[in-house]
């Protein structure tokens, strides 16, 4: 202990043993505990940062930042130049891809689902608070009527995006997609026993894996330790960012390694209609030799508060809206789109030899960001008080920092309607509420009745009234749905189950 007392001391820390004396044995253990796992050094470094951060806050960079360059950009919507054209040559069998260009970039992603290349990093660590649940986000059921959670939803897609590629490739066994789930300290416990209540939702358990990310304390603006009690620091989650020094504290990259991994695809768990393990988004990052790519959707309102990727100092990174000007996120390219247009939807894929080499050499290097919070400190009389005001800092880093780094870097801009529905918000907020992801999710579910050959009786093409849900284990991404729906006319709701699970379907036929 003293020698932790003496490193406090020399970092200008020395306050966080203030009620030493005061304390019950007990209490001491768990001040020791808590400072035990404190880098002292690190925490001055981060802080020198984040005094730099400050006084840039509210600062403009838009003579800092160009948009992508159009040859790392690919558009399942609109397609670049190049990449219609160079996809339209190839030929799969006695198909040209010239009928569907995305044909091929399917086929090499599933190719590397089937050899068991294929990895998944689930962001999980954030808590319902905003949500208005004491529970994970991942647990959250958004008013479907099958009442699947997310965690439930995306471990289904794994499991049918798998035997889709078995099918694909016919292979005799199911290939294996291992999804490693970063959480916190505080959703670990109660992440852990939901998918050991469901079972796995079907996956093998050895095959999912949980592992914690880090905490960093939180600071006054002096620089100094806030302490929460006597005897606690006040800590705070490193933000997604610290995925990969828990890759590292977990040992996940060796798991990797030994699996034989070498595509990587991170996701967060708000996004109830995240395509995990999307084979043409995959196809298409190692048809281009890319090492690191992002998916987006595109930014039509200026005014819309999301972050951009773009190129920041020639490195590719992501810049939020408030750290440019209203006239450069007004400004426009010749076809009316908006410059700077690449939306971030917490999307990324990474090859193995790339996200090895951050978590071995760039760990340190990511820039710490800034968040001003109102932070419960002990007082003089040794209280703990809740403040009023924002009184410190949480640091955290942000996953796509790593951008930077890559060698070739990729976009992949997908339709907001069919891949982006994030859950952040309780009903009654202006977006991300489980009301209109709900909607969203029928939607989509909806058209790809449409897509099928099947239609609604009630339907004028843009019908939100109709409720139609297909569960993930019959159909990943409206495929499998001909022999069930085509030629055939619904009226609402119409629920579609595998045959495998225990519900029934609801066929409302006419």
């Amino acid at each position: 202990m003293e020698e932790i007392r003496k490193t406090a001391e020399f970092y200008g820390q020395a306050h966080v043993f203030k009620y030493w004396e005061h304390l019950s044995d007990d209490e001491k253990d768990k001040l020791k505990e808590d400072l035990s796992t404190i880098d002292f050094a690190a925490i001055g470094l981060n802080f020198q940062k984040c005094v730099s951060q400050l006084e840039k806050m509210g600062q403009k960079i838009d003579n800092e930042i160009e948009p992508p360059s159009e040859d790392c950009l690919f558009s399942k919507a609109l397609g670049s130049s190049e990449d219609v054209e160079r996809y339209t040559q190839i030929e799969i069998g006695k198909e040209r891809l010239s009928d569907n260009r995305i044909i091929f970039l399917y086929v090499l992603g599933y190719k590397a689902i089937s050899d068991n290349r294929v990895a998944l990093l689930l962001l999980a660590g954030g808590q319902g608070t905003r949500l208005g649940v004491p529970y994970p986000k991942g647990m959250y059921d958004i008013g479907l009527p099958s009442k699947k959670t997310l965690y439930q939803i995306q471990a289904e897609r794994i499991i049918k995006v798998q035997r889709n590629a078995m099918k694909l490739n016919n292979s005799s066994q199911s290939p294996v997609i291992p999804w490693y789930i970063m959480v916190s300290k505080h959703t670990k416990d109660m992440t852990e026993k939901f998918f050991e209540e469901h079972n796995y939702f079907g996956l093998e358990k050895d095959n999912v894996s949980f592992f914690v990310q880090r905490l960093l304390p939180c600071l006054d603006f002096d620089g100094k330790i806030i302490m929460e009690s006597k005897f606690k620091v006040a800590k705070a989650p490193d933000g997604n960012g610290g995925l990969y020094a828990a890759l590292n504290d977990a040992n996940i990259i060796e798991d990797m390694e030994k699996r034989g991994i070498r595509h990587i695809c991170i996701h967060g768990v708000d996004n109830i209609l995240v395509k995990l393990a999307d084979p043409a988004f995959m196809g298409y990052c190692e048809d281009r030799g890319a090492s690191c790519g992002s998916k987006v959707v595109e930014k039509k309102n200026p005014e819309e508060s999301v972050g951009v990727v773009c190129k920041i100092n020639n490195q590719y990174g992501v810049v939020e809206y408030s750290e440019i000007s209203k006239e450069t996120s007004e400004k426009r390219k010749p076809d009316g789109r908006l410059l700077y247009s690449g939306a971030n939807i917490v999307y990324h894929y990474l090859n193995f030899e790339f996200l090895k080499l951050i978590c071995r050499d760039y760990v340190d290097d990511l820039d710490p960001h800034v968040a001003k919070k109102k932070i419960p400190f002990v007082n003089e009389n040794g209280t703990t008080v809740k403040p009023e005001q924002v009184n410190g800092i949480k640091i955290e880093k942000f996953v796509f920092d790593i951008f930077k780094y890559a060698t070739n870097f990729v976009l992949w801009e997908v339709l907001k309607e069919d891949e982006f529905a994030p859950l952040k918000n309780a009903d009654g907020a202006s977006s991300a509420t489980p009301t209109e992801c709900r909607k969203m999710m029928l939607d989509l579910c909806r058209r790809y009745v449409l897509n099928a050959g099947g239609q609604f009786s009630q339907d004028d093409g843009s019908n939100d009234s109709i409720v139609c849900e297909i569960s993930p284990l019959l159909s990943y991404d409206g495929e499998d749905l001909g022999d069930i729906v085509n030629n055939e006319t619904f009226y609402s709701p119409l629920v579609l189950y595998a045959k495998e699970e225990k519900e029934k379907s609801f066929l409302n036929k006419i």
